[in-house]
Order: structure tokens, then C-alpha cells, then sequence
């Protein structure tokens, strides 16, 4: 199909996509401007709590949230920016002229289409590079109540692991696979449930199917001697996955990223499928962008005079949050283990793509 059969007018393409644009990313700030203020109010007291915090700490807090609230509220902009849109054209009679000159429906929304496939792409890359490093050092510091800020340098801390009775706990772990380093280990050496021995090493590496750990201390609950040690043997069994996976939050990392923790826990024989639909929503949740044109185009169609464009607009408007609804649902259930990863993450998207398909063609007909 030729470019001209969908877009037969240049200068009436690059004027509606760059009016829904500008409407989408104006309503975007809108809407991050007010939800960042209202979640401010309520952390910006925790924040300040902490001696030392001051200014600088609550606009570190704002740059670290924002990214999280842009990456939520820019397929509501997409949704609103283009009933608004449509809804402006239609009471300007401009959707009536395009229609008097030739257009299909299909060729009416094909610009917006367009932007929000650009805006599709934008928002993956935004979700991809800068929220889950947001995420990942806004969840750090607030484990430590908005104390000094932890740097983020992508190594595992503060790790525990089960071996058996005993519990194996990690300060800090760098590296992956046979390459993993341990530092500050700490053994609780325990038999039926009592505690028998505290064993204490600056760092660790792997040896075998066991950690090779040392120098280091072991203090000896029943006599209360504490002994050194130049090495020692521990967590035999234990695999490196089991401490660098030790907590995956999908949030967190981006799909390159949570791509290669799922092989990792999978090689592991650990469960996945709840991380699986995330991966899968990684994609399905920008590309839902493209779904909201189709669903506000219900306010685009329709004689304004009549008196039935608001009620165009509810519609449209309940089609994209019926989406919304459906998505958080899969998506929850996916979790549960309810749904498999791919229909969790793609069932949303594909049933509204053709219910949206089946009003235009209504609307057109």
C-alpha cells in the first residue's frame, strides 16, 4: 500500500499529529505536576525527619518519583490528549470536511495512529533507561528511611540465604555466575532450630559447589571462645543464583536486565512466570499508546450539533479505562499464576485493539 492511500495530505497529517502532541504532553504535565505535589505532601515530612535532610534531599526525592509518575500517567495523557483533540475537531466541523473529501475513518485517525507509535516508542526507552534506575535507588534509600543515600552500583546487598538449618547472610555480593564475590559473610551455624556458631569472613568466592571464605572469626555459642580461622568451607550447595537473585524486583531493571535474571532463576529451578508477565508488560504497556486513538475515536465521529458529543467523549473515555482495568487485572492474575506471562501481558491489549476496530467500522458504517 502506498504511503499516499493512508496519509493523502501531508500538511493535514503533520497539523493533527502536532495538535495531539502537544495536547498529550500538555495534559501529561498537568497531571505529573499535580500527583508529584500531592505525593510530596505526604513523604516530604519522613524525608525532613532525617537530620541533615534538607532542600536538596526533597528535590531528590522529586527527581527520583517523577520518572515512576510519568511512566503511569503517560498512556492516560495519550487517551485524553486524543479526545480532546478529536472532540476539537469535531466542533470545528474539520472532521466533517475531512470526511467530505474523501477520508475514511482509518485515514482520519492514521496521523494520531502515527504520533502514538512515536510516543510508544518514547515512553519503552523512557521505561527501559531511566525509571527502573529511579525505582531501584528511590526503593534503596527509603529502606534506609530516607537516610544517606545508598549508591547505586547495581551489586547485590544485604542477601540472606537458607542452607539446610543454617542461614547464610551477605553484605555485599559483586560479579555473577562463577565470577561472584562475597563481602562481610556471616554463617549461623544452627542444629534443630538452636544456635551452635557465629562465623564472620570479610569476603568470599566460589570453589567448587561450596564458598571458600576467610579470614575470619567464629565464636562458639556454648563455650562463648571465639576462635580465628585463616579460611573455611561454607554453603555447600549454595549456587551463586541463590544470592545474586536472592530478591528480583521487575520494577527495578530493565528488560535486557530482567531478561537475564529470569534465564538465571530458571537455570536455577526457581518459579518465573510472574516475572515472565512483567517482561512480556514491559512491551504490551508503552504499545498501549497505539490503542488509544482507536478508543477515543468514538468522539471523533458523530454531528456535534447534535447534542451526543459529550456523551462520545464518556465513551471513549470509559473504553481507555476499561483498558486500563483489564491490563492491571491480567496482569494480577498473571502474578497469581492464573494466567500464562503471554496472555497475562497481550489478551488486554489484543481484546481492546479489536474492540476498538469494531466501533470504528461501526462508527464509519
Amino acid at each position: 500500500m502506498r504511503l499516499s492511500a493512508i496519509f493523502p495530505s501531508r500538511t493535514i497529517a503533520i497539523y493533527m499529529g502536532k495538535l495531539f502532541l502537544v495536547r498529550t504532553f500538555a495534559i501529561m504535565a498537568a497531571l505529573v505536576l499535580v500527583l508529584q505535589a500531592l505525593d510530596l505532601l505526604s513523604e516530604s515530612g519522613n524525608i525532613l525527619a532525617v537530620p541533615g535532610n534538607g532542600d536538596g534531599e526533597v528535590w531528590r526525592y522529586v527527581s527520583l518519583r517523577a520518572p515512576q509518575i510519568i511512566s503511569f500517567v503517560l498512556p492516560f495523557s495519550v487517551l485524553l490528549g486524543t479526545i480532546l483533540t478529536l472532540i476539537t475537531m469535531n466542533q470545528n466541523s474539520e472532521v466533517i470536511a475531512l470526511k467530505a473529501g474523501g477520508l475514511s475513518a482509518h485515514q482520519v485517525l492514521a496521523p494520531l495512529l502515527l504520533a502514538s507509535a512515536g510516543v510508544a516508542v518514547i515512553s519503552f526507552a523512557f521505561n527501559d533507561r531511566i525509571t527502573p534506575r529511579a525505582t531501584a535507588t528511590l526503593n534503596a534509600w527509603q529502606k534506609v528511611d530516607y537516610g544517606p543515600l545508598p549508591i547505586d552500583s547495581g551489586d547485590r546487598s544485604n542477601v540472606w540465604v537458607r542452607d539446610g538449618d543454617d542461614l547464610l547472610q551477605v553484605d555485599l555480593i559483586r560479579g555473577r555466575g562463577a565470577a561472584t564475590q562475597l563481602g562481610g559473610v556471616t554463617l549461623y551455624d544452627r542444629t534443630g532450630g538452636s544456635l551452635r556458631s557465629i562465623v564472620r569472613a570479610p569476603r568470599g568466592q566460589r570453589e567448587n559447589n561450596a564458598w571458600r571464605i576467610g579470614p575470619g572469626t567464629r565464636f562458639d555459642v556454648a563455650s562463648g571462645q571465639v576462635t580465628r580461622f585463616a579460611s573455611m568451607v561454607v554453603g555447600n550447595g549454595v549456587t551463586p543464583e541463590q544470592l545474586t537473585l536472592a530478591g528480583v524486583d521487575a520494577d527495578s531493571l530493565s528488560f535486557r536486565g530482567l531478561s537475564e535474571a529470569i534465564d538465571d532463576l530458571q537455570k536455577a529451578g526457581r518459579p518465573t512466570k510472574a516475572l515472565e508477565g512483567s517482561l512480556w508488560h514491559k512491551l504490551s504497556g508503552p504499545l498501549s499508546a497505539v490503542l488509544m486513538p482507536l478508543l477515543g475515536a468514538v468522539a471523533a465521529f458523530g454531528v456535534a450539533r447534535s447534542g451526543k458529543l459529550f456523551v462520545r467523549a464518556i465513551i471513549g473515555m470509559a473504553l481507555g479505562f476499561a483498558y486500563f482495568v483489564a491490563d492491571n487485572f491480567a496482569l494480577a492474575m498473571g502474578n497469581l499464576g492464573a494466567y500464562p506471562p503471554f496472555l497475562a501481558a497481550w489478551a488486554p491489549f489484543l481484546l481492546f485493539l479489536l474492540i476498538g476496530e469494531a466501533v470504528l467500522i461501526r462508527t464509519e458504517e
